[in-house]
């Protein structure tokens, strides 16, 4: 950098009578690396000018070249960004703003510093300093010293002295005396050099004026030393006389320590002895109510509570050390294990008869619940059992085997108690299920039948799979036998399609939805309440996990000890929940499979309602507890659903595969697409704001595209009736049938339904109408053969074959009442292949209306253009065509 600066100053501002103070090396802040210098420069004449000078390299490398300069009175701010950190960018700001990176550090902090020091020198108008550290900035230079600006350049800049105001104003005094001063400078210096003689003799005589004085002050000062001599004297003779007095008092400080010591012990044998007493005794009260407490009774339960939990905290208070040495101590404690011990025994017998007592309660009102299909509520039991909560939480926490045998015995009770129920509570349902007839009122009645009998009946409904086993008879028994009041067992597109409305007897699938909703409206606050009260009475929802020693046995679902090796296999409460909800309520998901294998076999469309409630269940359950049982036994239960669901779509389908079609009658509609109508309309109203509508969109598109498969098999397949006719009015009854539906997800189907439905119209009427004028058409085809081979078409006329007198041959064999004629024999072939329920008949007779005009337009163009000015016409008219057709079709 030195020798860039001799080159600086050499080459460009030499020249200009300028000095170079400091030099940076920086490029502009946010673009490419552009090296340039700035220079801090001072004119060499006066008066001084200070400038900021930007020199850039020139572009071929070999000499410098002055860019921009800018005035240091123009600067406003120095912004050096941070005072703590060393960082290399700073700003100056003069008209606008100039953002630099140095190239280090410290050749910033040196430019900084020397633009602060020239301001400080030459400019009145400050520049304020930014972020810059207080060591960049000294002090002011004074006006009267040497300052040096840049290092070395301290010559360059201080070639006089200037004077500070007090030596300006004494030499202006001076001045004023001596009028002579400035005309003749060398008397005034000799006048100015003896005055100063004067003052040094004066001087010296001050100096030998105030020998005596000092001389008196040296004698003061001897008196002062013999006085502090006497003072330590005196105090050495108290010191010797202290220190026996020492020796006293040192020996009662003793004794006084020794006391004191005595005393601290004794304050903390104190201590430790109420510590003791208050935290390891029980009080008489405490005592009693653990040994005689009524454990039947709201306030002998309370005061129980209150014992266990004093009991408690005295058996858990944390020992110091020793304390379990002591005679008392061990004394109390065993007293505590006893009470604790007898407390537990008898706290545990006393749960167990409350378990056996409520159970003969309940047991006695299950069969007001039975002819109703409803589940007793276990609110009673629930609310008596939970006063004993805190009881069992201090049981858990103390006698964890008495807490397990008890969690047993509750699990093993309430397994018997809703496993009758809930059979029970089944039983009732497939009853009202399967064993209901109208009565007179249109109200269901309940089939007389005794229990033991339906029992036997729906033994081969019931089994961990819930599908259907057994004999064939014992399931028809559970349908009514009266073919005219039910439908049959198994339903279908195809059954459906040759139904009415009352056929379908929407009553009973309604009365079975309504059945199925009871069934889980009952099912699902029963496992809730349940569950609430397991996690309440046995506290299992409080700790994350079990502790050490302990383990699961799988099969009743309790907590048992293990060996502390496999304390890594310890399970979460919430688990333990779920295992006792799955121990107690282990016939749920049996009775529910079975259950809905029963529908299934009734009514195979009853699948859709139970997809529906069954979603709607499992997504409540999980929004209020995804781990819960409810919502896992629910979630098992909804796969069999969806799986029968499947099922039923995948028998429509086989169904339609299967049909077949009488070779005597003509074909119509097919019964599938009917039956698909009808089913559509009953989804459609079952899955209304439905959780699971994509599966139904699902099997819509698998229906669909059975149906347009097995139309076009049919119509391949179809004897009596043209294929082109099947498949018109089929896929005619498709598209209207979805254009009022409007399924969103079938909207590619209906659209390829109309158009085949288009297709195979336009393709009907040309095949069925073929060339009513045949011989004409027959005549105009060679005409036409004649022109593609390069005949004129007004030289047409001059072919032997195809002259004039041809032409009016062929025409006058066609008169108005022949084509008539034939016109209704088509209409007759036409009504015979149509089917009456689709109504097609107008349709089609119109398109072949507008395909016969289409075609005696051709033959009058091809007139006009082959045998102009000839004058001959057919011998009936569009209007006479019109009215051949409209009287044909009134006349039918």
């Amino acid at each position: 950098m030195t020798a860039i600066k001799h080159a600086l100053q050499r080459d460009i501002f030499t020249p200009n009578d300028e000095r170079l103070l400091s030099i940076v090396n920086v490029c502009k802040a946010g673009k490419k690396k552009k090296n340039c210098f700035l220079c801090a420069t001072v004119t060499t004449e006066r008066p001084v000018q200070v400038k900021v000078v930007k020199v850039k390299k020139s572009d071929k490398g070999d000499f410098y070249k002055r860019q921009m300069a800018w005035e240091l009175r123009d600067l406003t701010e120095v912004d050096a960004k941070d005072a703590n950190k060393e960082n290399p960018e700073f700003d100056l700001h003069f008209e606008k703003v100039y953002r630099w990176v140095a190239s280090s550090t410290a050749e910033k902090n040196s430019f900084i510093s020397c633009i602060w020091k020239l301001n400080q020198r030459y400019l009145r108008k400050k520049v304020e300093f930014v972020n810059v550290s207080p060591q960049l900035l000294e002090e002011s230079v004074p006006s009267g010293e040497s300052q040096s600006v840049a290092g070395g350049d301290e010559d360059a800049l201080d070639d006089y002295q200037e004077l500070n105001a007090r030596e300006e104003q004494d030499i202006e005094s001076m001045m004023e005396v001596c009028e002579y001063a400035i005309s003749n400078a060398e008397a005034f210096a000799e006048k100015l050099s003896r005055e100063l003689q004067v003052l040094d003799g004066a001087n010296i005589q001050s100096i030998m004026a105030s020998e005596k004085q000092v001389n008196i002050l040296m004698q003061l000062l001897d008196r002062a030393l013999g006085e502090v001599d006497n003072i330590e004297g005196k105090l050495l003779s108290y010191e010797e006389m202290l220190q026996s007095v020492k020796e006293q008092m040192d020996q009662i400080s003793q004794s006084n320590r020794l006391i004191q010591i005595s005393n601290t012990n004794n304050g903390k044998l104190l201590d430790e002895i109420q510590f003791l007493v208050n935290y390891m005794d029980l009080s008489k009260g405490h005592i009693k109510a653990l040994q005689e407490g009524d454990l039947s009774s709201p306030k002998g339960i309370e005061a129980c509570i209150n014992a266990s939990e004093a009991l408690s905290q005295c058996m858990n208070v944390t020992l110091k050390p020793g304390h379990e040495k002591l005679m008392a101590v061990k004394l109390q404690q065993h007293l505590f294990s006893e009470l604790r011990d007898a407390f537990a025994r008898r706290l545990t017998n006393h749960l167990n008869n409350v378990f056996v007592h409520q159970g003969h309660d309940q047991s006695s009102t299950l069969s007001q619940h039975t002819a109703e299909l409803t589940l007793p509520k276990h609110s009673p039991l629930h609310r008596d059992l939970l006063r004993y909560a805190k009881l069992m939480e201090w049981l858990k926490n103390t006698q964890r085997e008495k807490y397990e045998g008890l969690s047993r015995t509750y699990v093993d009770y309430m397994t018997r108690l809703y496993e009758r129920e809930i059979k029970d509570f089944f039983e009732v349902a497939k009853i009202k299920m399967a064993g209901t007839s109208k009565d007179g009122k249109g109200k269901f009645a309940t089939l007389p039948r005794k229990e033991s009998a339906l029992k036997q009946e729906t033994e081969s409904l019931h089994g961990s799979s819930g599908k259907l086993t057994g004999s064939t008879s014992s399931l028809n028994k559970l349908a009514v036998s009266s073919s005219n009041s039910r439908r049959s067992q198994s339903s279908s597109l195809l059954d459906m399609g040759n139904m009415s409305a009352s056929d379908l007897d929407v009553a009973d699938r309604t009365r079975f939805d309504k059945i199925f909703e009871q069934v889980l409206s009952e099912l699902e606050p029963l496992c809730l309440a349940e569950q609430d009260f397991i996690s309440k009475f046995f506290k299992l929802q409080q700790n994350p996990t079990l502790a050490q020693g302990e383990n699961v046995d799988d099969s009743d679902g309790m907590v048992h000890s293990r060996p502390p090796s496999e304390h890594r296999h310890s399970i979460s409460e919430k688990d333990m929940v779920r295992m006792m909800m799955n121990k107690i309520f282990q016939s749920i998901e049996t009775e529910l499979n079975s259950l809905i294998a029963l529908g299934d076999k009734i009514d195979s469309f009853n699948s859709l309602y139970m997809l529906v409630k069954m979603s709607h269940h499992v997504w409540t359950a999980e929004n209020v507890d995804p781990a819960s049982y409810l919502s896992t036994t629910l979630g098992n239960v909804l796969v069999t659903v969806k799986r029968n669901f499947d099922k039923c779509i995948s028998g429509q389908i086989r169904q339609m595969e299967e049909v077949k079609i009488s070779k005597k009658s003509k074909v119509g509609i097919l019964p599938f697409v009917t039956g698909f109508e009808e089913f559509a309309k009953l989804a459609e109203a079952i899955f209304r704001n439905a959780e699971r509508r994509g599966d139904l969109d699902k099997a819509y598109i698998k229906l669909m595209r059975a149906v347009f498969n097995n139309v076009e098999k049919v119509a391949n397949e179809s004897q009596k009736t043209p294929r082109d006719v099947v498949m018109m009015e089929n896929f005619h009854h498709i598209f209207s049938t979805l254009s009022s539906l409007k399924i969103s997800c079938l909207e590619a189907e209906r659209k390829e339904a109309k158009q085949k439905y288009t297709e195979h119209l336009q393709s009907y009427v040309i095949n069925s109408l073929g060339q009513p004028l045949e011989k004409l058409n027959h005549f105009f085809e060679g005409v036409e053969a004649r022109v593609a081979q390069g005949v004129h078409e007004e030289e047409v006329s001059y072919q032997l074959a195809f002259n004039k007198q041809e032409l009016r041959k062929v025409i006058k064999e066609y008169p108005g009442k022949e084509v008539k004629k034939g016109l209704d024999n088509l209409y007759k072939k036409v009504d015979k292949h149509l089917c009456e329920e689709e109504n097609l008949l107008q349709v089609v007779w119109h398109s072949m209306q507008d395909e016969f005009i289409r075609q005696y337009k051709h033959f009058e163009g091809l007139i006009n253009r082959c045998y102009p000015g000839s004058g001959i016409t057919m011998e009936f008219t569009i209007l006479d065509m019109l009215e051949y057709f409209s009287s044909i079709a009134q006349s039918h």
